[in-house]
């Protein structure tokens, strides 16, 4: 066990593997918690996705590609921002219009080009094992920036998720908050990107915070628990990498959702087991006697 636990740690880019895959997951856990509370897992979809034209078109140019994607993303997220204060639209509409939109453009793009490269690839479907030092301070200055920015304004963030209406009407700058959470959101997934790819960064921004929501009803404990579970989610899901020698993103994923699942059965109050004893218990009392 002791070798199984200390073993991936001698190697220079399983251990920068680590720290990239730490600082994701506790950045994710944090931000995805506003995310889940608002119901916006589907802007984190259509984010991830929005940013696949601009990694297309720096791939053709031959440019950076994370940049390229984050430059996408954040225009999307932009544009999602301001078209969703007609609130003519739900959020969800306007937000599948966009995501349709961008991945289409995407498509578009890629098929510009005859061929696909390891680049591309990785960053559908991650490449955490590759990151180079440059990655892991690159990661940890973004990712505590973020998670400084939504501390700050986590009030202000939590009255607007709560109530748009009343928010508004307290004096609440709603759309430059609508606009700010959707920045910080695209820019958590494009940071996230390296670690378990496009395609299933959705996972790791929802699943932990999910994860916690099951666990308690009070915000601070929530982010706490959420960034904790994001955390030992991605180590858990290397060392199951490493061990079985498989795709380090989709482990990621898996044991994050293996930790879900175990909650959703086991949680104390809010699991299948305690709810499912609430229903057995009144049923085992005995029925009063009658009177006289």
């Amino acid at each position: 066990m002791i070798d199984f636990l200390l073993g991936p740690w001698e190697l220079p880019f399983m251990q920068r593997a680590f720290a990239v895959a730490a600082v994701v997951g506790l950045v994710c856990g944090v931000v995805g918690v506003f995310v889940v509370l608002r119901g916006m897992a589907f802007i984190g979809d259509a984010v991830a996705h929005s940013a696949f034209p601009g990694v297309a078109l720096a791939y053709a140019l031959e440019g950076n590609l994370l940049l390229g994607g984050a430059a996408a993303g954040i225009t999307t997220a932009v544009l999602i921002a301001f078209v969703s204060q007609n609130r003519r639209l739900k959020e969800d509409t306007v937000i599948g219009v966009f995501f349709a939109f961008a991945f289409g453009l995407g498509i578009v793009l890629v098929s510009t080009r005859d061929s696909w490269t390891t680049d591309l690839s990785s960053f559908l479907f991650g490449q955490v094992l590759a990151v180079g030092p440059e990655d892991v301070w690159t990661v940890a200055g973004l990712g505590a920036v973020l998670v400084t920015v939504v501390l700050l304004l986590r009030k202000e963030l939590v009255a607007v998720t709560l109530d748009r209406e009343t928010a508004r009407a307290a004096g609440l700058p709603v759309f430059r908050l609508d606009l700010l959470l959707y920045i910080v959101v695209t820019t958590t997934i494009v940071m996230s990107l390296e670690a378990v790819g496009n395609i299933l960064v959705l996972a790791l921004l929802i699943t932990p915070a999910a994860t916690a929501r099951m666990l308690t009803d009070r915000l601070g404990v929530m982010t706490l628990l959420a960034s904790g579970i994001g955390c030992a989610g991605t180590l858990g899901g290397l060392y199951v990498s490493y061990a079985y020698d498989l795709a380090a993103g989709g482990s990621i994923v898996v044991v994050l959702t293996g930790l879900f699942a175990l909650t959703w059965c086991l949680a104390p109050r809010h699991g299948l087991l305690a709810r499912a004893r609430r229903r057995a218990a009144p049923a085992a009392q005995p029925l009063p006697e009658p009177a006289g």
